[in-house]
């Protein structure tokens, strides 16, 4: 502690109240002006009390900014608020100045065990009042107030000429704050509460806390608070009063800690309520020591140079001048924020919003991530991810990335478990990604983010264990028993052995077999085979004993195929579709069930059976029978004879255009059926000749089917299908100046333009002259 005596007049009028802007980086030079110039014997700050014993942790160089204070009910998780404060925070400042010189520092505002038992929703604990209140009593924004009362329309540039631009004043450190409070005491005397009528609580907790400080410490408090409460602080007002206003209040039971916080969600964009525009702008205006604007611009040019666009000095020295310039016509003290960023869209990003959206998020806003220190409190579970954390060597971080897995890796796997395991709890920190590269099964793609709300999900989750591992495992066997649809418990069952969890799979498997046991739902079914199969093979990449999965799945199959047939009869249009759906999953499921499972042979064979079944059942609507018949083509069960026959007969004249136009969408729609058409001109030719002679009363009602089946074809397939169509199928010269046949291709193969690729192929494979020889005599092989 300074032994300095405080200067004449610090505390002559009580408490020196140093009224602030949360987040301001003018502020926060001023509070430590002033603290220096004061040397209080205690430092009270606006905050939860519970975390005074959290302050000596600011000390610990592994607390980093920005940091928010993190408080949560024992029992409801759920339920928290944030503090957050960055470095260019007045109550960061104000913290750091007090340990780095011994002086005690304490929270003063109301307990989170009031404030959280007060506000059921989770946020900013100076998030707005209720609808009903906010009705009444009209939300006063002091800044706003009075930016308009200076002749300013908008308060972020009032704030840069009042404050950021003219220092703290260091021959006079408390004249700001003089300043400030005089104009909110002005605002509050028209205002009232300002439409803040639980800051009268507040307020009057705060008023209690600083007589109880004067009584230990004696007159020289120092006090760091929103500027918008200095007037309720130095008014005069009785215990008696001030306690009856907090007789009554609710209460739970809370924990605080703190957790990293990010700048992104210091933007107000970001939804916290007194949150900033610009965070890395005012950290930028907060770290240097002078020539803030010639500096900002450097950063700016560097990342545009990192985004390959030419900068060079004479860009910076430019944008420096047309940044002044701009200041002097709108008549600022200094170039501020719009100056300077008008200068760089125009000079740096050659007036594009392209470049000028990158400097936004990546400067303006950023995702400068803070970090916690391994001392500071935190329920087991968030300390057992930590360990994971380092082990893996999965570092959380603001700015979102790609991670690639190879799971026949060893660390490669356990990440994929470990994210799969907090997806199940809850913990959104990866969300899966589809693989640019290999789309094997031992590939995993996902995209890492860490937002500081997750601080929030790993509390709530701690009620199932203390371990990730753990935690995920009870979590699985709750959901498993408390799973309503069949495909709820599938789903479990893959996530379960996606995250490595086998203790918790026999417990799922179980609920898996008497769900499927007693449910008679066709299509609940069909939905969850899939997800078994998957599991399965997921199972073979991970090592995991699947013996109970393939089991289930069996018979699963078993009765699906039973069942399906009298489930598809009598199905209106949005049914019908679907089931569509369903009889695709299974078709896929099927094949790949067929693959893994030994001594099943017979289940391909049947599923066709199946197909076969609804291809030729009249009952069955259009769109599966159309669907089961291409489904036979593609497997190769169906002759191109017996797919023309059964055609002709779906769009003979006495089937209603309606049912025609759904079997053409089962046969046609979904992937290749453009192409298919495209290389069958007979199928084309039918479809062709049934389209035309569709009546027109009829045809407006098939239109909207029909414009939904074919607008989903690539453009260069429509394309084709157009100049076939118009030359009309099977007519004029195919390609080379063949004649075109029915089917689409030449009678016999054209050996001169095949071998016209061979130079080509020769080159893109490098071959050496004594490696074209065998390749040649291959292709020659395949045209044969």
């Amino acid at each position: 502690m300074s032994e300095a005596p405080p200067p004449a007049g610090a505390f002559e009028a009580g408490p020196l109240l140093l009224g602030v802007r949360h987040h301001g980086p003018g502020s926060a030079r001023a509070v430590r002006a002033a603290l220096d110039a004061a040397s209080p014997a205690v430092v009270l700050i606006e905050g939860p009390p519970e975390a005074d014993a959290l302050v000596p942790l600011a000390a610990d160089p592994g607390l980093r900014p920005p940091v928010a204070l993190l408080a949560h009910a024992v029992d409801e998780p759920g339920r928290s608020a944030f503090w957050p404060m960055a470095e260019f925070s007045p109550e960061w400042v104000a913290i750091r100045w007090a340990v780095e010189r011994g002086v005690p520092a304490r929270f003063i505002d109301l307990p989170a065990t009031h404030s959280l038992a007060w506000q059921e929703d989770t946020g900013d604990p100076e998030e707005e009042a209720p609808e009903e209140e906010a009705a009444e009593h009209a939300r006063v924004d002091p800044l706003a107030a009075l930016a308009e009362a200076a002749g300013y329309d908008d308060p972020e540039r009032w704030w840069e000429d009042a404050v950021e631009h003219r220092g703290p004043g260091l021959s006079e450190p408390f004249a700001p704050f003089a300043a400030l409070e005089d104009a909110m005491g002005a605002l509050r005397e028209r205002y009232g509460d300002g439409g803040r009528p639980r800051d009268l609580v507040r307020e009057a907790y705060m008023r209690l806390q600083i007589r109880a400080a004067r009584k230990e410490f004696g007159d020289e408090v120092a006090v760091v608070c929103g500027a918008w409460h200095v007037p309720a602080l130095r008014a005069k007002t009785t215990v008696s009063a001030d306690r009856a206003l907090l007789k009554g209040l609710p209460k739970l039971k809370t924990d605080l800690t703190w957790v990293p916080w990010t700048h992104r969600r210091l933007a107000r964009s970001s939804g916290y309520g007194a949150g900033i525009d610009s965070p890395g702008w005012y950290a930028h205006l907060f770290g240097v020591a002078d020539r803030p604007v010639e500096r900002w611009l450097t950063k700016v040019a560097g990342l545009l140079r990192e985004e390959d666009r030419i900068m060079s000095s004479a860009h910076v020295i430019e944008a420096v001048r047309l940044a002044d310039t701009l200041a002097v016509m709108r008549g600022r003290p200094l170039a501020g924020l719009t100056e300077t960023m008008d200068a760089v869209r125009a000079v740096l990003c050659e007036g594009s919003d392209v470049p000028l959206s990158l400097v936004y998020d990546r400067l303006m806003v950023g995702d400068v991530l803070g970090e916690v220190p391994e001392s500071a409190p935190a329920v087991p579970l968030q300390r057992d991810l930590a360990r994971e954390q380092r082990r893996l060597r999965l570092k959380p971080e603001a700015l979102e990335r790609e991670l690639e897995l190879d799971l026949r890796k060893d660390t490669d796997a356990a990440r994929g478990r470990l994210l799969h395991r907090l997806r199940l709890l809850g913990v959104g920190w990866g969300e899966p990604a589809r693989s640019r590269g290999s789309t094997g099964t031992f590939r995993e793609t996902w995209r890492l983010r860490w937002e500081p709300e997750l601080s929030v999900r790993i509390a709530e989750a701690g009620v199932w264990g203390t371990t990730v591992l753990g935690a995920a495992t009870a979590r699985a066997e709750a959901d498993a028993v408390g799973a309503r649809a069949l495909a709820d418990v599938t789903a479990l069952a893959e996530q379960c052995l996606l995250a490595g969890l086998p203790d918790a799979l026999p417990v799922v498997m179980r609920v898996l077999a008497d769900r499927a046991a007693l449910d008679a739902d066709v299509s609940h079914l069909a939905q969850a085979l899939p997800a078994l199969v998957r599991s399965l093979r997921y199972g073979d990449v991970r090592g995991t004993d699947t013996g109970a999965l393939a089991d289930v799945a069996a018979a699963l199959a078993e009765r699906v195929f039973i069942g399906l047939p009298p489930a598809c009869t009598t199905l209106d249009t949005d049914a019908a579709q679907e089931m569509r759906g369903h009889i695709d999953a299974v078709h896929g499921a099927v094949g790949l069930l067929a693959e893994t499972l030994t001594g099943h042979d017979d289940l391909r064979p049947r599923w066709r059976a199946v197909l076969r079944t609804l291809s030729q059942r009249d009952t069955v609507p259009g769109l599966l029978r159309g669907r089961a018949v291409r489904l036979l083509l593609d497997d190769g069960e169906l002759a191109a004879e017996d797919v023309a026959r059964l055609m002709g007969l779906a769009l003979s004249p006495g089937t209603p255009p309606g049912d025609a136009a759904a079997w053409v969408e089962g046969f046609v729609g979904g992937g290749g059926g453009g192409l298919l058409l495209v290389h069958d001109e007979q199928l084309l030719g039918l479809v062709d000749a049934w389209l035309t002679s569709v009546p027109a009363d009829a045809f407006t009602d098939v239109l909207p089917l029909l414009r939904r089946t074919f607008s989903a074809y690539e453009p260069g397939v429509r394309r084709t299908l157009g100049e076939l169509v118009r030359r009309g199928p099977g007519g004029g010269a195919g390609a080379g100046g063949h004649p075109a046949t029915s089917s689409g291709f030449a009678s016999e193969p054209d050996s001169g333009r095949a071998d016209a690729v061979l130079p080509v192929l020769r080159l893109l494979l490098g071959l050496t002259p004594d490696q074209r020889q065998p390749m040649d005599d291959d292709l020659a092989g395949v045209g044969a």
